[in-house]
């Protein structure tokens, strides 16, 4: 298997506009955290949902990655969330700094949608 060298790589231009589609779906009101993250759950057999993954991977690292998108291939399409730099710069950095989208500071891998999107 082969795949061309681009910016971000094939995982990263696929999987970041699919989180960011979320965040901005959170952030326009259409939907909360959990029902984000349910629909692609149960409707689209993902094990997790993007908000959740978006937690896991790190804000800031998705942040991160849309930028070099952006830059890249010049392209609006990538542009980040407002709420995701605004939660990046809050320091809201998913699961390494406890809070997210959930809440991580309870200590299990339990669900719990951050008091700031409840």
């Amino acid at each position: 298997m082969e795949v061309n060298d681009y910016p971000g790589f094939v995982a990263n231009k696929i999987l970041m506009p699919m989180i960011n589609e979320a965040i901005i779906t959170l952030y326009e009101g259409v939907a909360g955290v959990e029902e984000i993250d349910t629909v692609m759950k149960l409707g689209m057999a993902h094990p997790m949902g993007p908000l959740q993954l978006a937690d896991f991977i790190g804000l800031d690292v998705c942040l991160a990655i849309l930028r070099v998108l952006q830059d890249g291939f010049g392209n609006p399409k990538y542009a980040p969330c407002p709420l995701l730099v605004n939660m990046v710069t809050a320091g809201k950095l998913g699961i390494k700094s406890k809070e997210g989208f959930y809440s991580w500071s309870h200590g299990t891998k339990e669900l719990i949608v951050s008091e700031n999107f409840k």
